[in-house]
């Protein structure tokens, strides 16, 4: 599971944040994950439930999880759909199957919110 070391590596960064920040603590964070990123996100959820109770510094934070969607732009006749859902079977305008996505393959670190 490789969200486990996902997590470690969230962690580090935000220890880097907090000590440039002089906080002591994370009381929110959001991540945006998406769909195509490769991470199971119930995965990197349990990753970060269990390993923050090892840290201080994440034992009380909220972690917001957002899915942005995705843009699949047909190959065919440039015609672009975004979703949030599945990929689409086929393109809305000419019916072509080759539909090449566009984002939706990031792992970010939106927002946190620390207190001193």
């Amino acid at each position: 599971m490789h969200e486990m070391s996902l997590v470690q590596g969230l962690f580090q960064q935000l220890h880097t944040i907090a000590r440039e920040n002089k906080a002591s603590k994370v009381i929110r964070l959001t991540m945006s994950i998406g769909p195509l990123s490769g991470v199971v996100i119930d995965s990197f959820q349990f990753g970060f439930d269990i390993l923050s109770k090892e840290d201080d510094l994440v034992r009380e934070a909220d972690l917001e999880i957002v899915i942005p969607p995705v843009i699949y732009r047909c190959s065919g006749c440039g015609f672009s759909k975004e979703t949030a859902g599945a990929r689409p079977e086929q393109c809305e305008e000419c019916k072509d199957t080759i539909l090449i996505p566009e984002g939706g393959d990031d792992l970010i670190l939106q927002q946190v919110e620390m207190e001193q």
